[in-house]
């Protein structure tokens, strides 16, 4: 089948797009590539593999209710990402660990509200975090 088209980023509206292209940078380990328009509007990453393009949009707006898309970042050891994007400007939505299906992960906020949540594979884990059963997540 012919597609439509390819995807050419992920793009996540926000107040400050050179703030929070700054923090999702170092989660992924990459940096910025480019920065368009004044103040600046538009703010994109440069794609890591396993990573596509993540493009930053300023808005007027702030952000009101639950996503309805977010990112899950695959990480080996709960714990320790979540010292770390703690460390860096994110906080925990909920103390939660959920356990679904083989996959438990902690739901957490970028600096700027937006839910993304940090997630075990299956088979992945190396930490001894305690996981809540219910399996309610982001």
């Amino acid at each position: 089948m012919e597609p439509v088209g390819s995807l050419d980023a992920i793009t996540i509206d926000c107040a400050d797009p050179l703030a929070l292209a700054r923090f999702w940078a170092a989660v992924f380990g990459t940096e910025v590539a480019s920065a368009e328009g004044e103040e600046p509007r538009y703010v994109d990453l440069r794609p890591v593999p396993g990573v596509p393009t993540l493009r930053f949009q300023r808005v007027p707006e702030p952000k009101t209710v639950k996503n309805r898309l977010h990112l899950d970042v695959a990480v080996s050891d709960l714990g320790s990402a979540r010292a770390r994007v703690e460390a860096l400007g994110a906080r925990p939505v909920s103390e939660r660990v959920f356990d679904e299906f083989g996959y438990r992960w902690v739901v957490m906020a970028d600096p700027e509200g937006n839910e993304f949540c940090l997630v075990v594979p299956p088979g992945e884990s190396t930490s001894a975090d305690e996981a809540d059963p219910a399996g309610e997540g982001a």
